[in-house]
């Protein structure tokens, strides 16, 4: 194997890559364009304990621009695979393998799925090490790999990938059985990486309350009742191992709880989450791992916005957002037939008495400002006005208001003077403290001036 892809420059595939590529001149790497920016201007870094370096290997944003591989280095998230694939699709040939070095148990299925071929090597990665910055690593314990063929045979070209990993004086265990070397890992990657989060601090904390004993416990037995039906048995005592294994690195912190404080997106759905579906298709009853799922998820997405999402704020305690759905499982008492107000029309709206009596707002909160999702557009009610006349529509023949309508959310107050306070496309409800933003034109009358649109 000469010619080596390394893709991705993160926490596992910067640190493998780098090591590689100090001893091996024909190592390159696959990187987003800001790592790889970073990467062609100061180098790949890893700085570590047992020494730091920067390598330049040679690198592009497209596999075609460089060598073409005959062994390519997965050391992206589980969540990337779909993106890779397609990257790295132009440059395979027959005999170009590919090993994986993600969490998550389903990525070498993907790979042979998708490329109907045998050229997928299983791997697992130990180490624990940090992204300090596009480029940089850092290196703080562990480094070793375990690699084997998914049938656990010892093949020519496993012995080759076992060489090129010795020859950068990386520690590479041959399994004979990787997918429950994958297992084994599942079952800790299942435990720890959601528990660092809820808890917001590191392995020893778990570790060392008696109560989370049981939980952990409880989280392992789920997946190795579904690791057993998918013909992986685990040992039975696969809890207490996962503990004992914890001990010499309980200091840690884990690639979620890094990923959760960077504010990247986790694995969750690949871990915990895939116990989950497996569960239901097995008919497995999971329900610890489905409530970390459900737990992470809520605590690490990002709130949702843009189009088809309404959000107050301003003047409240805390800001809030809805779409669609959430207004229509407010109290029936606030909804309406928007045909009551727009003759011809046929659909729903709610007045905006039931929707600003949910969040709290600021004791000299005023007035509401109704600001288009464009920016261009708003129009100021006062608070009385508002929750009197104000309707928000959000409706149209049993289907979402379409944005010529004025959709996906459109203010409408009959009441005020021919709806002369009408703005379409409603992305924010601010309340504020005095009048605030306004657009509008002056020929209504005051407090109900008309929105050009």
């Amino acid at each position: 194997m000469n010619n080596i892809l390394v893709v991705g420059a993160g926490s596992v595939g910067g640190f493998f890559g780098a090591q590689m590529a100090k001893h091996n001149p024909n190592v390159s790497f696959l990187l987003r364009p800001n790592t790889l920016a970073v990467v062609k201007q100061h180098g790949l870094t890893i700085r570590s304990a047992s020494g730091s370096f920067t390598v330049r290997p040679p690198a592009s944003s497209d596999a075609r621009d460089l060598p073409r591989p005959d062994l390519i280095v997965l050391g992206v998230k589980a969540f990337d695979l779909d993106e890779v694939m397609n990257q790295v699709e132009p440059v395979l040939t027959e005999k170009t393998v590919i090993l994986t070095l993600q969490n998550g148990i389903d990525t070498e299925d993907r790979l042979l799925a998708r490329f109907q071929r045998d050229c997928v090597v299983g791997g697992v990665a130990y180490i624990y090490s940090k992204i300090a910055a596009p480029g940089v690593i850092r290196h703080y314990k562990k480094g070793a790999v375990a690699i084997g063929e998914l049938m656990g045979h010892e093949s020519a070209r496993l012995l080759a990938i076992r060489d090129i990993f010795a020859a950068a004086a990386i520690p590479c265990h041959l399994s004979k059985d990787i997918r429950r070397s994958k297992w084994e890992k599942m079952c800790w990657n299942c435990v720890f990486n959601p528990v660092t989060v809820l808890i917001d601090d590191h392995v020893a904390k778990a570790i060392d309350h008696p109560e989370m004993m049981g939980v952990i416990r409880q989280i392992v037995g789920e997946v190795a009742a579904v690791s057993a039906a998918m013909k992986v048995p685990l040992p039975p005592d696969m809890p207490e191992r996962v503990i004992k294994a914890t001990q010499e690195i309980r200091d840690i912190h884990t690639s979620m709880y890094d990923d959760w404080k960077a504010g990247r997106p986790t694995e969750i759905d690949y871990l915990n989450g895939f116990i989950v579906q497996k569960g239901r298709e097995l008919g497995i009853p999971t329900p610890v791992n489905e409530a970390l799922t459900a737990m992470i998820k809520t605590m690490t997405e990002h709130e949702q916005s843009g189009l088809g999402r309404v959000r107050i704020e301003g003047a409240v305690v805390q800001p809030i957002s809805f779409d669609r759905a959430a207004i229509e499982a407010l109290p029936a008492e606030h909804h309406l037939d928007i045909a009551t107000v727009m003759p011809g029309m046929k659909g729903k709206g709610i007045r905006l008495r039931g929707l600003l009596d949910i969040p709290a707002l600021a004791i000299e909160a005023d007035h509401v400002a109704f600001h288009a999702a464009d920016g261009k557009y708003s129009a100021c009610l006062t608070l009385q006005q508002a929750k009197e006349y104000g309707i928000l529509v959000y409706e149209l023949d049993g289907g979402a208001l379409p944005e010529a309508n004025g959709g996906p959310f459109r203010l409408v107050t009959p009441g005020l003077g021919d709806l002369c306070a009408n703005v379409k496309g409603v992305g924010r409800i601010e309340i504020t403290i005095g009048l605030g933003r306004d657009t509008r034109q002056t020929t209504c009358p005051p407090d109900a001036r008309t929105v050009p649109q």
